[in-house]
């Protein structure tokens, strides 16, 4: 599963588990703003998206629930 996050050069946002949820609180960070009625995101100056793909454990699947 992928996380998403918008970084800007003062501020760091938490990992979320899908790119809407990221655009709809990118603002508590100043990174951009999510328009609802449209569905558009629009970043502001100097906001990167970045991305995250955890890799499990080689023998991961093998262990006990």
């Amino acid at each position: 599963m992928t996380l998403y996050r918008f970084v800007t050069p003062h501020r760091t946002g938490k990992w979320y588990p899908d790119l809407l949820t990221a655009q709809q609180q990118a603002f508590a960070i100043g990174a951009g703003f999510y328009d609802r009625r449209s569905g558009l995101f629009y970043p502001y100056k100097d906001t990167q998206l970045e991305t995250h793909d955890p890799v499990m454990p080689f023998d991961a699947e093998n262990i006990a629930a």
